[in-house]
């Protein structure tokens, strides 16, 4: 297949572009290349045959109609988003803009490529979402695809409204649209304002490692790699209309998982001191939701996938992976951001 995949030069959009190349598929990577995005992470396919970059904004619908009419894609990958909470909590304009309008303009312009295509029963829009459009758990249960809306920062809140968009258009003016919802993400090329990076390069570099609250916000956490083969799958294999919630089946509290980021950094880069020592408690975030946690049944009943990768042997990959690659990560941490305590004051 011809993909356009949106956001491509990001964190999960670049696993997405790797993944389809190596699998023999041509990609058309969009990306306007915003503070989170890094041509690096799509470095290792940038000279493939069937890879071509494009430096659009998903807003700017005149270019996109352009991308589309040049490149003719057999599908739509859509992952550009904003995807902070902590920056949604101190801006969230730009959440509003990129994931809601833009969005929007990209169904727009999907919608009228399509048509003008004679309708092609073959052509897929894949929206790529997250877990935290449903809200918050308790200590028990998991999101379903059936999971009612409830969102708690600005940045789920805009991630739910394109998800309505999309299956809006899906029943407005047919188009052929696929939907998930994946939990949290992590591995190698992971933006360095994320918690695990995070975790990682404060304890290289001997600084505290934050912990909002007590630790005991619990994650479901989902290899990067494993979610790229999910993505792929289910655009070549999902039932239209559908939703498929992606989960990695590892749920942890954040205090556990530092606590074994730390374990893993004692053995592969010792110190005199643990590096657990460096732990501390920060005020939690306004909205913090207490857990996530996915079914991943449906995708698993029904397209046979599983994730391959155990949170422990994850973190192993991904502690080893910055390690080895530290010019990549370095680069990074001067831009805008990076390495400060955002979203943390409570306004009205």
């Amino acid at each position: 297949m011809k993909i356009l995949v949106t956001g491509g030069a990001g964190f999960i959009g670049s696993a997405v572009v790797r993944r389809a190349i190596a699998d023999g598929h041509e990609i058309v990577n969009l990306d306007v290349l915003t503070y989170a995005a890094c041509l690096g992470n799509v470095a290792s396919v940038a000279g493939a045959p069937g890879y071509a970059f494009e430096q659009v904004d998903i807003c700017d619908r005149a270019a996109v109609d352009r991308v589309f009419a040049q490149h003719q894609p057999d599908a739509v990958m859509h992952l550009a988003a904003e995807s902070h909470v902590d920056r949604s909590i101190d801006g969230p304009g730009t959440f509003i803009e990129t994931n809601i309008t833009g969005t929007y303009q990209l169904l727009e312009a999907a919608r009228a490529y399509w048509m003008t295509q004679g309708r092609p029963a073959g052509f897929r829009f894949h929206h790529i979402s997250t877990d935290e459009v449903f809200g918050s758990l308790g200590a028990s249960g998991q999101f379903t695809e059936d999971t009612p809306y409830d969102p708690r920062s600005p940045y789920s809140a805009s991630k739910a409204a394109s998800d309505h968009l999309v299956r809006a258009w899906a029943e407005t003016y047919g188009l052929p649209v696929l939907l998930t919802n994946c939990s949290n993400n992590y591995g190698p090329y992971h933006f360095p304002e994320k918690l695990i990076p995070v975790v990682i390069l404060n304890a290289l570099a001997g600084k505290p490692i934050p912990i909002y609250g007590d630790g005991s916000n619990v994650r479901d956490w989902l290899y990067v790699e494993d979610h790229a083969e999910a993505l792929l799958l289910v655009l070549q294999q999902g039932q239209l209309g559908r939703s498929y919630n992606i989960g990695g089946e590892n749920e942890r509290s954040n205090l556990e998982l530092v606590q074994c980021i730390c374990a893993i950094l004692d053995r592969l880069q010792p110190k005199d001191a643990a590096y657990a020592d460096l732990i501390t408690f920060v005020t939690d975030r306004p909205g913090h939701d207490a857990r996530y946690a996915i079914d991943p049944a449906r995708i698993r009943d029904e397209l046979g996938w599983r994730p391959s990768v155990t949170v422990e042997e994850g973190l192993e990959k991904t502690v080893a992976w910055y390690l080895e690659n530290r010019a990549w990560w370095q680069a990074l941490q001067a831009r805008d951001g990076v390495g400060e305590r955002l979203g943390s004051v409570k306004s009205g």
